[in-house]
């Protein structure tokens, strides 16, 4: 099948070439455009997956990559509790925080949580370039709520509690399923839905997340939630605090009514 990827360094590859993973594992580049090439691999299915698992290294961030080699323990390690499907290029991050256990002490105390399914697509690791946020376009991905998901989400609402997203990707899966404001419905597709100061939320309440960098699409969504005033200030205390940053960082969470 084809397949999409980020290359480094991409400009010594070329259409035709041919590229060996190891384990089976080969793929002809068919195009190129900027960071991003199209493989065509000779397996597919589960062939191709089982290849893949054997030639294949768990996605560390660059800046967990540019200090060590990735070791075994990272596929359990950068990777979440609620992990069900694959597809996702990376691990949406915020959710590392939690646990088994965790999660039964958040029940015991009446905090339901529900899954939905946002699968990270590789526009998570390209800055914006656009001079006008207008201007940047939002890479499409793939996600789904279902309908047990949605039903406890509403059955929330309309006893006026609070939705609160754990990561910017449950956050996007969420608006995406919006059909109004406090209103939901199952959702399965592509999002390419692009949340930035102004933009008016329909569904969460609040959102915890990670720290992230600057002019990124990630930092246009914590200043949509919060004002792009009050998220200064966090994140002032935040470097003051010496908090750490990115995916193994600390968490905050968001609440802009609270």
């Amino acid at each position: 099948g084809a397949w999409r990827a980020l290359a480094r360094p991409g400009r010594r590859l070329a259409p035709g070439d041919r590229i060996d993973f190891g384990a089976g594992l080969v793929a002809e580049v068919v195009a190129k455009e900027g960071a991003e090439i199209e493989l065509a691999f000779a397996l597919s299915g589960r062939a191709f997956d089982r290849s893949l698992a054997r030639a294949g290294e768990m996605p560390l961030p660059p800046y967990i990559a540019a200090r060590r080699a990735a070791e075994p323990g990272d596929r359990r390690a950068y990777q979440t509790v609620f992990a069900a499907r694959p597809g996702a290029v990376a691990a949406p991050t915020a959710a590392l925080h939690f646990d088994r256990v965790l999660l039964a002490d958040l029940e015991a105390r009446g905090i339901r949580s529900v899954r939905v399914t946002l699968h990270v697509g590789a526009g998570t690791f390209l800055p914006v370039t656009a001079e006008e946020i207008e201007g940047h376009r939002m890479h499409s991905e793939r996600g789904e709520i279902g309908a047990a998901a949605t039903a406890a989400i509403r059955e929330t609402m309309a006893a006026g509690g609070r939705v609160i997203p754990v990561g910017t990707t449950a956050l996007r899966v969420l608006e995406t399923a919006a059909t109004g404001p406090r209103q939901i419905a199952p959702w399965s597709g592509e999002t390419e839905i692009f949340i930035r100061p102004g933009y008016a939320f329909r569904v969460a309440d609040g959102l915890m997340t990670n720290f992230h960098l600057p002019r990124s699409t990630l930092m246009m969504l914590v200043s949509a939630m919060m004002g792009v005033e009050r998220i200064r200030r966090i994140y002032a205390h935040a470097i003051a605090g010496r908090y750490r940053f990115f995916s193994y960082g600390d968490a905050s969470l968001l609440l802009p009514r609270g």
